[in-house]
């Protein structure tokens, strides 16, 4: 037996450590990823804190060549700030409490419970979700003039669920799907219902799965811009379409376009800060033992 055993045991292949230079390889990839996405942010950055003469310079400097705050004061001088800023915040959030009620009962109920027509609404839910928006501009703005909710935030909001909510349910799903039925059986034998099982059990392990779902419609809500443009007036602005007023006939203020793009950056920043020790997934890896 323990010939056997050491013959195995020598002809077991050795596992391969890491080569220096594949290490050094991925780092280098890394790093330029890291470069790709991060430079737009950084020149976004640098632009909104030089003085306006250098921002349309046509030789730039990768470097900051002076630092000025004045960009941000004409950017909070241009038309109303707080105002777009409140209302994308109202949106926002209304679109994330509301999407994930609705889309956290839906994926449950597509998730643990068998109907007809399970397989009709799961394909509906993709097929949503591959119609392209500006197909919609048309029978959105005749809907909601004729419901009466033409320049209203409420309306708004429900145009931004229309194609934020599929994708909620779809990923709440996925989440949903990885966590074992058996704790939710076992939670039932003890005496909870399926509403106590549910509670105790499932949302703490799905709550990492809510929380990366709720931040990525909130930032397509924060960030959507042609919706806004056709379905609210001036009055009724947004942020994304407030940055348009830079724009005009006599040409773009840069400076102070990437000044209010800062701005509207700040609460995305915030959210991440708050949120990105639940933004990791697989919580429920070796919840059952076999």
């Amino acid at each position: 037996m323990s010939s056997v055993s050491g013959v195995s045991a020598t002809q077991a292949p050795a596992r391969r450590k890491p080569n220096g230079k594949s290490k050094l390889g991925w780092n280098l990839l890394g790093l330029l990823v890291f470069l790709t996405a991060g430079f737009p942010v950084y020149w976004m950055l640098n632009t909104a804190f030089k003085p306006a003469a250098d921002a349309i310079d046509p030789d730039p400097s990768l470097l900051p060549t002076g630092l000025t705050l004045s960009n941000f004061s004409r950017a909070l001088d241009i038309s109303d700030f707080w105002g777009p800023v409140g209302r994308s915040l109202t949106v926002s959030l209304a679109v994330v409490v509301v999407g994930m009620i609705v889309g956290t009962l839906a994926a449950l109920a597509i998730s643990r419970f068998a109907f007809r027509g399970r397989k009709v609404v799961i394909v509906g839910i993709l097929a949503v979700q591959m119609v392209p928006l500006v197909a919609m501009i048309i029978p959105v703005f005749l809907l909601l003039n004729d419901l009466g909710q033409y320049d209203r935030l409420t309306g708004l909001i429900i145009t931004y669920l229309t194609f934020i909510l599929p994708f909620t349910v779809w990923t709440l799903r996925g989440f949903i799907v990885n966590i074992p039925k058996e704790l939710e059986e076992a939670a039932m034998v003890d005496g909870c219902s399926r509403t106590g099982a549910f509670v105790r059990v499932v949302f703490p392990l799905l709550a990492p799965g809510m929380v990366a779902t709720s931040v990525y419609a909130f930032i397509q809500a924060w960030n959507e811009y042609l919706y806004a443009l056709m379905l609210m007036s001036q009055q009724n602005q947004t942020a994304t379409v407030w940055l348009g007023n830079f724009t005009t006939k006599h040409g773009t203020e840069y400076a102070p376009m990437m000044a209010g793009s800062t701005m509207m950056a700040v609460p995305i920043v915030i959210l991440f800060l708050l949120v990105q020790r639940k933004m990791a997934a697989g919580l429920t890896a070796g919840a059952v033992k076999g």
